[in-house]
């Protein structure tokens, strides 16, 4: 679900630099996402990065399950 999220999220509106660094940073440790938030000038309106907006106020909204690991697989051992 997240590939195909990821795939058509451009279709959604906005720009296509700006959901591939909320890509980027969505996968990075907090430091390096907030680093990555900042340098693309994108605007955190949720602290879990759920509503997001650009300089232009275009709005960008990522699924908890994006944002997050899985808690409800089972583990092939």
């Amino acid at each position: 679900m997240r590939d195909e999220f990821w795939d058509t999220a451009p279709h959604y509106g906005g720009q296509k630099e700006i959901w591939d660094a909320l890509r980027v940073a969505s996968e990075s440790e907090v430091s390096h996402a907030q680093a990555i938030v900042e340098s693309a000038g994108i605007i955190v309106s949720n602290a879990d990065l759920t509503l997001c907006y650009d300089e232009r106020g275009a709005k960008y909204e990522l699924p908890k399950y994006v944002l997050s690991e899985p808690t409800n697989l089972i583990r092939d051992s």
